[in-house]
């Protein structure tokens, strides 16, 4: 059975040879499932906390009021997302989640004014470009390749909800149908309620808990394309409880980093010595527009 590494980031701001060995290992993981574990990634367990309680409170609000902030303009992906209206995977019913997608330049969520989430929107953005560096040394290209192609951070932080269920789901309905992300990486934090699922490529699917002091990282379909599939764009879900959590919250925070809106999609030259390449080229706002609106 495959198992989703468990990487210590900290060894990259060390010496060469411990930053290579991280290099590796971040390759193997991208390269083989997708998926990783990362210690020691420099974002404090306190501000964790903070954006899960805040989280907490903004989906305690009165559904009337977050129904004034949804999300109605399919050109800027934020605002509040109610339960269902997202279908994750189109041949299943609608998800049992609701979230809030929040931007770099959205004005802030102030019904709530104790929590600045651009202070975590930018810690987020810091371990992202490590992460991206990391990419772009494991493809012997500059360090800087994928950095410099997301300095407008067109990024989303964005806040999920699982509710308890109440009644008996649809057939076929989970919390969060299977799917890709859609750009380049993704920083996710959950609680301890468990129900992540990841798919191998034998096809199996293995659980991926929640482990104190880690964020789970994957890349996202944008470089799946980007490098011409070394890097694995991986299927995963979010299923229903079968004991008594399932009468509990869950709720989890993920960080979807896209790259600037006119970057070229086009398969990287050192990625065509494995084979010509898979995908036509696209500009990532085009990618993202197309899969947001299949998703609606």
């Amino acid at each position: 059975m495959v198992a989703i590494p468990i990487i210590n980031l900290s060894a990259f701001k060390k010496d060469t040879t411990a930053r290579q060995t991280v290099v590796k290992e971040i390759y193997q993981a991208v390269h083989e499932i997708g998926f990783m574990y990362l210690q020691n990634h420099g974002i404090s367990p306190e501000m964790v906390e903070q954006v899960f309680q805040y989280s907490q409170s903004l989906f305690n609000l009165p559904l009337a009021i977050k129904q004034q902030l949804a999300w109605s303009d399919e050109f800027s992906n934020t605002g509040y997302v109610g339960i269902e209206r997202e279908r994750l995977d189109p041949k299943k019913p609608g998800d049992l989640k609701e979230a809030f997608n929040i931007g770099k330049q959205e004005n802030r969520l102030k019904i709530l004014p104790d929590f600045n989430e651009i202070e975590f929107y930018d810690a987020c953005t810091q371990l992202a470009n490590t992460v991206l560096q990391a990419l772009a040394l494991a493809l012997e290209l500059p360090e800087d390749f994928f950095t410099s192609r997301h300095n407008q951070q067109n990024h989303t932080l964005r806040l999920l909800h699982y509710p308890p269920l109440q009644t008996t789901p649809k057939s076929g309905q989970v919390r969060a149908g299977e799917h890709s992300d859609y750009g380049s990486i993704t920083l996710l934090f959950q609680d301890d309620i468990g129900g992540l699922e990841v798919q191998t490529t034998a096809g199996e699917w293995i659980v991926a808990p929640s482990i104190p002091g880690t964020v789970i990282v994957n890349t996202g379909d944008l470089m799946q394309r980007w490098t011409n599939h070394v890097f694995c764009s991986t299927k995963h879900r979010v299923m229903i409880p079968n004991d008594s959590k399932i009468k509990q919250s869950r709720y989890s925070v993920a960080f979807f980093c896209h790259p600037n809106d006119n970057t070229e999609i086009a398969c990287l030259e050192s990625c065509r010595n494995y084979h010509s390449p898979i995908d036509p080229p696209i500009l990532a706002r085009e990618y993202l527009l197309s899969r947001l609106q299949a998703t609606y």
